[in-house]
């Protein structure tokens, strides 16, 4: 059946009416979707909390605690961190004037820009880093009032959990009833499958990262083993760009080419590893979101809702999978975002499964 020319303009309409909503409403929907992909994170811990008696509002601070405690943990190692690398940064602060110094003859001599051209270029510079630096006061205020939004609805949304899946029912009747209570119940697996497996992916990467630039003799191992696996949130480039910045940090310290070496085969090392054995261990296939449809999930994240956006793209995306399976008039769409199927994991993840077995017996 055709579509009608009255109804194209009807969804482009109502597309840019969502996404104007989501630029303009960051403020409020950021805090709000953050905290409820963490609550769908504690949700199991909270359930089994409540089963062993504990009210539901003395389980869902429990669950604020551990995730507060955690964070104060990761605090206190990267501040140890941190505080190691300022150790070195009169070696650092020394690199940093040899390499601008060549830079300034390079440009001079190579490329053909005068002294007051370049004059003009860092004093253009110092403006756009002087405004940044005005604006980071206010950026700091909102980042903790954000952070304040997350842990509140956290705690509100474990205790009204039962209230807002009521609230979804009554929007639908008969038989959109069964159907809602099937997407509900769909999207809280996969979005806690795909937390909770990357929770597991970003801890392992830790270990491997954490070994690998140790036993190559990378300083201050432990920060960016943390780094590398943080921004495992950042489908693709991420470990990438973890390990970029390790790099260029070692190179800065004026370490030698055998440890840059071995930086660049633990990172190669831990993709195979990662690409083989953990993903289809770990996540399987509950999150098939191909690589395009990734790519432009980031983008229209970063886009809409800078460094949130990208950390909340994925899982938002597999989410919205859901819905549109779940929804005949959308179910192309659920295809166009989807991953071809591929089974080239399951010999090699076949034996490991069988060793893993064996090693229970």
């Amino acid at each position: 059946m055709p579509v009608s020319l009255d109804s194209l303009l009807k969804n482009l309409l109502l597309l840019f009416l969502a996404v104007a909503g989501l630029y303009y409403a960051q403020g409020f929907l950021i805090p709000l979707t953050l905290g409820a992909l963490l609550a769908t994170l504690f949700l199991p811990l909270c359930r089994w909390l409540e089963s062993k008696k504990v009210p539901r509002i003395a389980a869902a601070l429990i669950c604020l605690l551990l995730l507060l405690s955690f964070i104060t943990a990761m605090g206190f190692v990267l501040s140890w961190q941190i505080a190691r690398l300022t150790d070195d940064i009169t070696l650092v602060k020394a690199k940093v004037i040899e390499t601008a110094h060549f830079l300034e003859q390079y440009s001079h001599h190579t490329l053909g820009i005068s002294n007051s051209e370049q004059s003009q270029i860092l004093s253009h510079l110092q403006v756009t880093f002087a405004r940044y630096a005005e604006a980071l006061p206010g950026y700091m205020t909102h980042l903790f009032t954000g952070f304040v939004l997350t842990m509140v609805y956290i705690v509100l949304l474990l205790y009204y959990r039962t209230h807002l899946k009521h609230f979804l029912f009554r929007l639908s009747s008969g038989m959109e009833r069964q159907e809602m209570e099937t997407l509900i119940t769909r999207a809280t697996s996969v979005s806690q499958h795909y937390l909770t497996g990357l929770s597991k992916m970003i801890f392992c990467l830790w270990i491997m990262y954490g070994i690998g630039f140790s036993l190559f003799g990378v300083e201050n191992a432990v920060f960016f083993a943390i780094l590398c696996g943080l921004l495992e949130i950042v489908p693709f480039i991420g470990n990438f760009t973890g390990t970029t910045i390790t790099v260029l940090v070692a190179a800065a310290n004026g370490v030698g080419f055998p440890v840059l070496a071995g930086i660049v085969f633990t990172y190669g090392m831990v993709q195979f590893i990662q690409g083989w054995i953990l993903e289809p261990l770990i996540l399987g296939p509950h999150v098939k979101i191909n690589p395009l449809a990734t790519i432009i999930a980031l983008v229209i994240g970063e886009i809409l809702w800078g460094i949130p956006g990208i950390v909340l793209a994925i899982p938002m995306t597999a989410v919205l999978k859901i819905v549109c399976d779940q929804i005949p008039s959308l179910q192309p769409y659920g295809f166009l975002i989807g991953t071809i199927e591929d089974n080239k994991y399951s010999p090699l993840l076949g034996k490991i499964k069988g060793l893993l077995k064996r090693g229970r017996r």
